[in-house]
Order: C-alpha cells, then structure tokens, then sequence
C-alpha cells in the first residue's frame, strides 16, 4: 500500500473529478509497467486512508477502469491488475528536456515548407492590410435574424440534419440567378459546389483535378494560398510574367508550345497582387490557349463587385464556351472573412467530382449560415450592402491614394487602383520595408512587409496597402505613423 500511494498524488484545485484523476494515474503506472498482470491492488478502504479521500471515490475509480478492462475483481480476494494485459517492462526515467510527448511525436514524418504561412491575426489598432473589408459595415443584424429563423424554423430534423454535401439547395439557386445577372454566367445549382472559401475550393480542385508532376501556371506574383495548394499536390508551378495589363499571353502560349500545361490559375478581374485588370484581348486569346491546348483555368475572381472607375468586367466564366474555366468566389471580401462561405461554379461533371472529394474532408458545410446567406440573397440584403460598401470604398480610396500621394509620395510609387481593396505600393530602394513594417507595428500600425510578394525572378519593394477596413479617419493616422516611421 505504502508504494503506491507515494506513485499517486491527488490535485484538489483540479477541475478533473478526483476519481478521474486517480483512474487515470493508475492507467498510466499500468501502461509504464509499473503495476504488472495480476498485481494485488490495495482495498478500497486502505486506497482511500493513504490518499486522504473518501472511500466511494476509490471505488468509483476502480469501477470505472475495471469497465474499461484495466482492472478486474476476484469475489473475496480483492482487486487486480487484468491478467489479459500484455507484460511490460518498466521503463527508464526519460529526461524531459530532451523528449516530451506533448511537444515531439514518437514517429516520424515528413516536413512540408511549402505549408509554412503565418496565420492572419488583428491584433494592431490601425491596419493597412491585404486588402480586407470593413467588417463594421456588414449587415450582422440582418444576417442575426436570418440565421436565427433558420434555428427556429419548423422540421427541425431537415434543417438540422444532414444536407447535401454540394451545399443549400437554396443558397445554390440564389447564387446561380444572382451570378447570371452580375457576371453574365448561364450557371444552374447544379454547376455551383458552396465551399468554406477560396481555399477549400483551390484545394479541392488541385486535389481532384492535379496528379503529381503537372504543370500548373501562376501569375509571377500571385496569392500564396494557391500556389501552397499546388505545391501539396505535387504540381510543378511555372511563372508567368505580369504587367499594366495582367498576366502575359504571349509568354503564356510559349509555355504551352514548350510542355503539356494543365492547370492556368488566375486572377483576371483584379490581379493579386497588382490589382490591374486583364485587357479584353488578353482574355479572348487566354480563352483561346485554354482550348486549343486543353488546360483548365481556375479563375479566383475574390473581389469582383468592388470596381470604381466603370462597371465591373465579366470574368472568363462568361465567356467561356468550352467548358475550361472553374470559377471561384467568396463573400469573404463581400461581407468579412468570418462568415466562411464561398462557391465554385463549372461543369456540372466536374462539380459532381469536386462533390465526392469536399465529402471525404468536410461532409458539408454550414447549413444554417448557407441558408441565412440564402434569404439575405432573396430579400436583396446582400446586395444593397456592395452598393453601400462600394461607395465607401471608393471614397475610402480616393482620400487614401490623395494622402499617399501628398504626404508620401517622394519615397512611393503607385498607381490607384481600378478596383479592389488595396493599393499596390512600390517603395523606394532605400527603405527596408520589413524594418518599417517592425517599427510601424510599435506604433500600433500593420502593414505587409512585402515579402509575401516577391517575385521568383526579382525582388521588388513592394507590399499591398488595404485602404478598405479602415475609415477615412484611421487612414489618416495610418499615413501620419507611415511618415514618421519613414
């Protein structure tokens, strides 16, 4: 009795019931080898005398492991460690400054770098982000009170059940007549798949879509998700150059001369990172190069309504008459990036492939959010909000880029944007930009330090400024702790 008692200590402050406690310890004494196959444990009562506990919580204890098959009971000879259990031997004392099981896993595996992206966190007061919206503007109580209908809604073994794996019906039907009438797509439910955000929808279609050793093209500056999403499928990424006018025909159409290409990701609308436009002729031919040379085109279209200067271009998707183009969308940038619901629109193949895939990881999504979604759709909340948001965006940018301009512009160069929700800034080769971004973040302001936009060819000294979460105010302030940082 003595021994064991000094193996088991009971903490009283701990939320864990203490027979749960005990349980758990003597599991672990059993597992170390420490207490073998048949051993004696001391009785209830004198378990319960040496730990100063009451005797129904060592019973308790014993109970629940002899349920679990750790212990079992001889009926007038006491309690035993189960004869069933292989033997162990007791192992020697590990130094846990060299191994600890929390921290380091007994086996190995293999590192993937190309995974290695810092988590988006808001954590300074002022931000000129990656280009993200104003989360203040959103129409939380709208989408409160829809969502609360779906909860309370009648049959509630439908609406909380399982639900079809390619998202709401209802959101999808929604989705394909709002996108018919904004994009000029000819989409039906059956073409949209509803996914968590555009990175569910990269992942799944380089994961349905990809074998390993495909070529997929990039923009040579492009978004970082994508390009880790192609990394893991094992595709070999190949760099298209980008200028004034987005991403380089020309160069495009030399790589599919030179090797099968079988995956064009782009960004047309608004390229990411630069914000321009792809020209008109650059995507009749781009569209062409996808037929002629049979590879598809995942079109990340994540801030199509927020265009300034004119109506906003219709995506590849529109014209697309080939059946090449996958189509991605988020309310991410509509809305806020916590309301995670985005789609994928295409052939409805292709969305039946990507279906079976979004099962095995994620069964379905949020049913509830999607329909609350859907009925904000329906009442047209969603789009009085980018109307709303649209022009303040736009103020937003034009202060933005005059400020820029006045205050700051000997050590920038830019161009204002069309549309999207950042500025592209080229800063001059005398500034570092990851020391500003370090001393501004002193001064409570966030910025990119540029490097999650260097280009594999050349490295530029340049960094996205998002004007589109802050107001008109907190921009001010922004560029007042910009130049005195500077």
């Amino acid at each position: 009795m003595q021994p064991l008692a000094t193996l088991l200590q009971i903490y009283r402050q701990d939320p864990q019931p203490i027979y749960l406690q005990l349980a758990a310890q003597l599991t672990d004494l059993i597992r170390k080898g420490i207490l073998r196959p048949e051993y004696r444990l001391p009785s209830t009562r004198a378990l319960a005398s040496g730990l100063a506990i009451h005797r129904k919580t060592v019973i308790q204890a014993y109970d629940e492991l002899i349920a679990q098959g750790w212990l079992q009971t001889q009926v007038g000879n006491g309690t035993f460690v189960s004869r069933h259990l292989p033997e162990l031997t007791p192992r020697p004392l590990v130094n846990s400054d060299v191994f600890d099981p929390a921290k380091q896993a007994g086996f190995s595996f293999q590192s993937t770098p190309h995974l290695d992206r810092p988590p988006l966190k808001a954590q300074a007061r002022y931000h000129l982000d990656d280009g993200f919206p104003d989360a203040r503007l959103a129409p939380v109580l709208d989408l409160s009170r829809a969502y609360r209908s779906q909860v309370l809604a009648s049959n509630p073994y439908v609406r909380l059940g399982y639900n079809d794996p390619s998202g709401s019906r209802w959101l999808r039907e929604e989705l394909a007549a709002y996108l018919n009438a904004t994009r000029g797509l000819r989409a039906e439910p059956e073409n949209i798949l509803i996914v968590r955000g555009t990175m569910m929808g990269v992942y799944l279609a380089s994961t349905a879509l990809l074998q390993p050793g495909d070529a997929v093209a990039i923009e040579e500056y492009s978004w970082s998700g994508a390009r880790m999403n192609f990394l893991q499928a094992g595709a070999q990424l190949i760099s298209v150059p980008v200028d004034a006018y987005g991403i380089d025909v020309d160069a495009l159409e030399r790589i599919c001369q030179q090797r099968p290409l079988r995956m064009l990701y782009v960004t047309s609308h608004h390229q990411y990172p630069t914000t321009v436009p792809l020209r008109a002729d650059r995507r009749m031919r781009l569209l062409a190069l996808a037929q002629t040379y049979k590879f598809i085109v995942f079109e990340d279209d994540y801030d199509y309504d927020f265009h300034y200067e004119s109506k906003p271009l219709f995506p590849l998707a529109s014209a697309d008459l080939g059946g090449m183009v996958l189509y991605s969308g988020s309310f991410t940038k509509t809305i806020s990036p916590a309301f995670r619901v985005g789609y994928l629109v295409g052939p409805e193949n292709v969305i039946q492939h990507l279906t079976k895939l979004r099962r095995v990881i994620d069964r379905q999504g949020d049913t509830l959010l999607e329909n609350a979604m859907a009925e904000l759709l329906h009442t047209g909340v969603i789009q009085r909000h980018i109307r709303k948001s649209l022009r303040i965006y736009r103020q937003r940018r034009d202060l933005f880029c005059d400020a820029l301009q006045t205050e700051l512009g000997s050590v920038v160069d830019f161009r204002k944007p069309e549309g999207g929700m950042s500025v592209w800034t080229r800063f001059d080769s005398s500034i570092n930009l990851v020391r500003l971004a370090e001393k501004a973040l002193q001064k409570e302001l966030y910025l990119s330090n540029g490097t999650a936009h260097e280009s594999v060819f050349r490295k530029e000294n340049v960094a996205r400024l998002g004007f589109a979460s802050s107001t008109e105010e907190e921009l001010m302030q922004c560029i007042r702790i910009l130049k005195s940082v500077i």
